[in-house]
C-alpha cells in the first residue's frame, strides 16, 4: 500500500465507505492520514466508580458483572444494560439503540468506559453512565488503581487504547462515518506509514521554528500523549501548510516577473482630457490608484493587481481610465463582471462616460451581442472580436468559453473578482494567452505575450488574507469616499418596529425617492414553520404590494428570471418607475441607483457582513440622506455580536477584520472553494505566523529559486499547486 492507493483499497473499507469518505474530502491514503482531528475528548483521567458524580463526564475501567438487553414497552427501544466494577464499587452502565453490544461485551471482559454520568427517572433510578464509548482491555493493560486517590492519571505512553483513556480524536465527520469508526481504521495505516512519509520541510525551518519532525507530528496530533503535544503537532502543520501557501503564492509571482506582455504607453494627454471632462472630482486615492495600474502596463511584463474599495469608493471609473489607455494604444480590453445585471450597468456608463472618444464598446452575454448599441449575432461579434475591432468587451462569464478569441487583448478587468472561482479566472488567463502568441521581428520563435490584469473588489480583506491569499497580486486602495457621501444610517429593527417602518417608507416615496427590500429566499418552503420561516421574495412581494403597498409601484426581482425580465425591472428602476423592489441578493454587487435613499433587509441573520455591507452599499449614493434597516427574529450571540459589527464599523476595511474575528476565515471566505487544509484556515488569523512563513518562503525562494537543494519540497509544492487554488 502506497500513500497513493485509494481509500477503497484500505482493510474493512472498501466501495460502501468510498462515497463517504469522499464527502470529507478524503480519496487517498495520503488524505486519511491527513484528516486532521479538530477537538479532543479528555478522557486521560480515570475516576475511582465510588467517586463519580452526576453530570460529570468520566473514565472509568473495570469488569462487567452482567450486561443484557431490554425493550422500553412504549416507545419500542432497545436499551442495552450493563453492570461494571472496579475495586471501589459497581454503577450501572445504559446504551440506547445499540443491541449489539451484548454480542461484543460479555460478562468478565474489562473493559475502559468514557461517558456522561447521569441520574435515572421512572424505571431507571439511581446514577448511571449514559452511553459511554466503550473499550475492551486486557489484563496487561489494565490500570492498577489506587483507591486512596480520587483520580488516577492514565500513562500516555506506551497506551493501546484509542477510543478511552487518553486525549480522544474528535474529527469532521459525514453521515455514516463517526468519529470511532475513523479512529478504527486510521490507527492501523498509521502505525504502517509513520516512519515512511518523508519530510518535506527543510531542516533549517524545523530548527529554527523549533517543529515536530514529520512523523512524529502526525502520531501526535491523532494520537496525542498529552495536550502540550497535541498542541506542538498542530503548530507544526499549521506552519507547514502556510508555508507551502506562501511559497505558492511568491513562485506564482516570480514566474509572473519573467512572462511578457504588451507595454502600454501613457497617454497623458487623452487621460487629462478625460478626467477634465467627468462631472466630478477624482479623489486623491483614485489618483494614486490610476497612476499605479497606467505605470503598471507600462511594463513589459504582466501586472498582477488587486484594486480594493469600500462599496462606493469609485473602482470602475479608475478600470476605465485603464481601458481608455489601452485603447488608445491600439489594443483591447475584457471588463468581466458576475451578473447580467452589471454587464449591462458597465455597458450603459462605458457607452455614456467614454462617449467623446471614438471607441468600439461591445457587450457579451449568453444573450446579448451588440457593438456600441447595433445588434449582432453571436458570430458577427466573434469575428469582430478576433479582428480586434472592439475596443472594450465587457460580458460575463461568456467571456471564457472556447469560441471567444482575442485579436489584440492587452488587458483583463475581473470585477467583484472573488465572485468567479480560481477556475474560471485562470481559464480566462489562459484562452486569451493562446490569442497572444506573435511573431517576434527578424526571429522565428514565438513569444507568448500575457494580458495585463486587474480585479477589482467591494469586499475588503483583512491584511493577514490578502498577504496570504492574494500575495502575488499588487494592492491598490481606495481607502477614501467621494466628496459629499453621507454616512448611512445603519439600525436593526425589532418586530414591533415594522410598521413604524412601513409609515417611514410611504414617507420616503412621497418624497419621490426609491426603496429596496432584500429577502434571502425565493421562494418559501412548506417544511418550515410559519414562525421562524425566512422571509421569501415571491411570498415577501405578493404580501407587500396586496396588504402593505397597494397603492405603490412594485416590483420583484431574483435570479432565475429571464434575462429580458430582469433587465426591464432595471430599467425601470433607474427611470423611476418603481417605488420598492423586492428582491434576492442578486442586487449585492454594484447595482447603482441613486435615488434609492432606503434598503430594508429582511432575515439580517442570513447573510454574511461583508453581503450586509454590499446591500447597504446600494443606497447612499446620491445626495440625500440614506438609511439602512435590519430585521431579524433569531437573537443569538453571534448574530447580536455582528449586527452590532455592522453598526459600528466606520468602514469596509474595519467590518471585515471584525468579520473574520467573529466567523474565522473558513466561514468568511468558504474553505471548500480555496481547497485550503482546516488547519491552514483557522492559522489566517496569526498575523505573526502568517508573517513568519512569508518570510521563510521569501528566504528560500532567493537562495534557490527552483527549489533544486530541496526536490521534496518541490515535489509537495507542486501537489499543493494542484490542490489550493490561489492563481
Amino acid at each position: 500500500m502506497k500513500l497513493s492507493t485509494p481509500v477503497e483499497k484500505i482493510p474493512r473499507i472498501g466501495p460502501q465507505y468510498k462515497k463517504k469518505l469522499k464527502k470529507l474530502g478524503v480519496k487517498t491514503v495520503r488524505d486519511l492520514l491527513f484528516h486532521f482531528p479538530h477537538r479532543y475528548e479528555d478522557f486521560s483521567t480515570l475516576t475511582p466508580v465510588s467517586n463519580v458524580k452526576v453530570g460529570e463526564t468520566v473514565c472509568i475501567q473495570g469488569k462487567i458483572l452482567e450486561i443484557k438487553n431490554t425493550i422500553t414497552w412504549k416507545r419500542r427501544m432497545a436499551i442495552t444494560e450493563a453492570i461494571v466494577k472496579d475495586d471501589s464499587g459497581a454503577i450501572k452502565v445504559l446504551w440506547f439503540n445499540q443491541p449489539y453490544l451484548v454480542d461484543t461485551l460479555k460478562p468478565q471482559d474489562l473493559v475502559c468506559l468514557a461517558g456522561k454520568v447521569a441520574m435515572g427517572k421512572k424505571s431507571y433510578s439511581g446514577i448511571y453512565l449514559s452511553s459511554p464509548a466503550y473499550e475492551k482491555i486486557s489484563i496487561e493493560e489494565k490500570k492498577a488503581l489506587d483507591l486512596n486517590k480520587e483520580k488516577v492519571k492514565v500513562p500516555a505512553k506506551g497506551r493501546a487504547l484509542i477510543h478511552t483513556g487518553g486525549l480522544i480524536p474528535v474529527y469532521p465527520e459525514t453521515e455514516g462515518l463517526s468519529s470511532r469508526w475513523l479512529r478504527y481504521i486510521l490507527r492501523p495505516v498509521l502505525v504502517q506509514f509513520k516512519n515512511k512519509i518523508e519530510d518535506p520541510l527543510p531542516e533549517i525551518i524545523k530548527k529554527e521554528n523549533n517543529l515536530l519532525p514529520l512523523n512524529h507530528a502526525l502520531w501526535q496530533i491523532h494520537f496525542p500523549d498529552s495536550k502540550e503535544l497535541a498542541q506542538k503537532a498542530r503548530e507544526r502543520f499549521s506552519f507547514q501548510e502556510l508555508f507551502f501557501i506562501q511559497l505558492n503564492v511568491l513562485r506564482e509571482k516570480m514566474k509572473l516577473k519573467m512572462e511578457k506582455a504588451i507595454p502600454i504607453p501613457l497617454n497623458l494627454k487623452v487621460i487629462k482630457s478625460f478626467v477634465d471632462s467627468l462631472p466630478f472630482k477624482l479623489t486623491d486615492a483614485q489618483r494614486k490608484s490610476t497612476w499605479q495600474i497606467l505605470k503598471d502596463i507600462e511594463k513589459p511584463r504582466p501586472m498582477n493587481r488587486l484594486l480594493e474599495g469600500d462599496v462606493g469608493s469609485g473602482k470602475t471609473i479608475v478600470a476605465i481610465i485603464a481601458a481608455l489607455n489601452v485603447a488608445k494604444a491600439g489594443y483591447q480590453t475584457a471588463f468581466m463582471a458576475p451578473t447580467e445585471i452589471l454587464v449591462n450597468q458597465h455597458f450603459k456608463n462605458l457607452e455614456n462616460i467614454l462617449k467623446g472618444f471614438k471607441l468600439k464598446i461591445g457587450i457579451l452575454t449568453g444573450h446579448d451581442y451588440k457593438v456600441s448599441q447595433k445588434k449582432l449575432t453571436k458570430n458577427e461579434l466573434l469575428k469582430k472580436i478576433k479582428r480586434g475591432e472592439v475596443d472594450i468587451l465587457i460580458g460575463t462569464h461568456a467571456l471564457i468559453q472556447k469560441e471567444v478569441r482575442f485579436g489584440k487583448l492587452a488587458l483583463v478587468i475581473l470585477d467583484e473578482q472573488h465572485r468567479f472561482g480560481v477556475e474560471q479566472r485562470a481559464h480566462l488567463c489562459r484562452s486569451v494567452t493562446k490569442a497572444k502568441e506573435r511573431r517576434q521581428q527578424g526571429n522565428d520563435l514565438q513569444t507568448k505575450l500575457i494580458p495585463h490584469l486587474l480585479s477589482m473588489t467591494a469586499t475588503p480583506i483583512p491584511r493577514t488574507l490578502a498577504l496570504t491569499l492574494y500575495g502575488d497580486l499588487d494592492l491598490s486602495l481606495l481607502d477614501e469616499m467621494p466628496k459629499g457621501r453621507k454616512k448611512i444610517i445603519t439600525k436593526v429593527i425589532p418586530p414591533k418596529g415594522r410598521e413604524d417602518v412601513y409609515a417611514f417608507i410611504r414617507n420616503e416615496v412621497k418624497k419621490g425617492k426609491q426603496i429596496f427590500v432584500i429577502c434571502p429566499r425565493i421562494e418559501s418552503t412548506e417544511t418550515t414553520p410559519n414562525w421562524s420561516e425566512t422571509k421569501a421574495v415571491k411570498k415577501e412581494y405578493e404580501r407587500l404590494s396586496k396588504k402593505v403597498f397597494p397603492k405603490l409601484r412594485m416590483a420583484m426581482l431574483h435570479g432565475k428570471m429571464k434575462t429580458k425580465e430582469k433587465e426591464e425591472i432595471m430599467k425601470k428602476l433607474k427611470n423611476k418607475e418603481t417605488d420598492i423592489l423586492v428582491s434576492t441578493s442578486v442586487v449585492e454587487v454594484g447595482i447603482d441607483i441613486p435615488n434609492a435613499t432606503l434598503m430594508i433587509i429582511e432575515g439580517a441573520d442570513k447573510f454574511g457582513l461583508s453581503q450586509l455591507h454590499q446591500f447597504r452599499g446600494r443606497v447612499g449614493r446620491g445626495k440625500d440622506q440614506s438609511f439602512c434597516f435590519l430585521f431579524t427574529d433569531f437573537g443569538g450571540r453571534k448574530t447580536r455580536m455582528r449586527l452590532k459589527a455592522l453598526l459600528d464599523s466606520k468602514t469596509g476595511f474595519e467590518l471585515a477584520e471584525k468579520d473574520l474575528e467573529i466567523r474565522g476565515p473558513g466561514e468568511v471566505f468558504g474553505a471548500r472553494q480555496w481547497g485550503i487544509p482546516d488547519l491552514a484556515m483557522s492559522s489566517l488569523t496569526d498575523v505573526v505566523l502568517v508573517e513568519k512563513t512569508r518570510a521563510w518562503a521569501k528566504k528560500i525562494l532567493e537562495e534557490d529559486p527552483y527549489l533544486k537543494k530541496y526536490p521534496l519540497l518541490a515535489d509537495k509544492l507542486k501537489k499543493f499547486g494542484e490542490i489550493v487554488h490561489l492563481e
